[in-house]
């Protein structure tokens, strides 16, 4: 199946262009490309494979986040995969589309181009949140792009979201957006970052001085942004729009249609995704093993990256044997 064939979606005006922003981090080992697709350009962070000939794996971040979400974990693989993480169109360092479309389809086939045009697939697909039901759709509509699917609190329908995941929500409500960007207008970056980080981490404790540090320069380096909001805004009704579409095209159906081999990791203390979703979400992706971690919130592999490495690293080497009949 195409890329094609995944569902249309109404799009926006598109937006003038934006000024570059200020340089983005990049780690030791990593390497930052940008890759230009008719109608939009991705920016991609690579963390090369300790030796060459290593299967390719491809890393997409959640509502919010970039490829930065990635660099606690990439290195961990590194002697397994050669990985790649992409900022995801509006996100990290990637402009926005140029058709305004920031719905979970509208990535979905982002990354579905990245893989077409890079020749690199299958990969071991990793997702995180919103990332997650866009790693969902691709590995539902192109099989043949994924070897394994690994989902960190992937965001798929909830029919009783919980109260703590409602602010995010109500982005997607047309004006929301720019009212809360008035209203915080006077919040500095280290404020809304450890906002976020009581938000998506099971104990904010756990991230660094330095961490806090660089958080709080990538969160100074997004206010400058001239579609930071808008971005935000039509992601988030990208994800409720997605988890009111039924038939084929629904989230759980096409969880439901997954071949590839599939990792699943809940949070016990994610106020964003219900750890009682993990039940529902193993019994949909056939034959998927689950890693609950009780302490953990809504990007455990930045909490807790060796957990998750060791759980992706068995998920990886068992597929791998299978493939070279070993």
């Amino acid at each position: 199946m195409s890329s094609t064939e995944l569902p249309e979606t109404r799009t926006a005006d598109t937006a003038p262009p934006a000024p570059r922003p200020r340089a983005v981090r990049v780690a030791d080992g990593e390497e930052l490309r940008s890759v230009a697709l008719p109608g939009l350009t991705l920016t991609v962070r690579s963390r090369p494979g300790d030796r060459s000939g290593l299967p390719p794996a491809l890393y997409v971040h959640g509502l919010g986040g970039s490829s930065q979400n990635w660099s606690a974990l990439m290195p961990l693989l590194a002697d397994l995969v050669d990985g790649e993480a992409v900022d995801l169109p509006g996100f990290g360092d990637s402009p926005p589309p140029d058709d305004g479309n920031y719905s979970v389809t509208g990535h979905a086939r982002a990354v579905i181009r990245l893989l077409d045009a890079a020749g690199r697939g299958p990969v071991h697909l990793f997702g995180n949140s919103m990332g997650g039901a866009v790693a969902t759709r691709v590995a539902a509509v192109r099989p043949d792009l994924v070897r394994t699917l690994t989902l960190v609190s992937p965001a798929l329908p909830e029919l009783r979201a919980q109260r703590t995941a409602w602010p995010t929500a109500l982005l997607a409500v047309p004006g929301v957006a720019g009212l809360f960007a008035r209203l915080s207008r006077d919040w500095t970056a280290e404020q809304r970052v450890r906002g976020v980080l009581s938000l998506c981490y099971g104990d904010p404790g756990r991230v660094t001085e330095e961490g806090l540090r660089h958080a709080v320069e990538e969160m100074e380096r997004r206010l400058e942004l001239p579609y930071f909001w808008d971005a935000m805004a039509r992601s988030s009704r990208g994800i409720v729009d997605a988890y009111t579409l039924g038939g084929q095209h629904g989230l759980w159906r096409q969880a439901e249609r997954v071949l590839a081999p599939t990792l699943l990791i809940y949070g016990g203390r994610d106020r964003l995704v219900s750890y009682r979703m993990a039940r529902r979400a193993a019994a949909a992706f056939r034959g998927s093993r689950l890693l609950s971690l009780p302490d953990a919130g809504h990007v455990a592999m930045m909490e807790y990256p060796e957990t998750v490495a060791a759980a992706a690293r068995e998920l990886i080497a068992d597929h791998d044997a299978r493939h070279d009949g070993s």
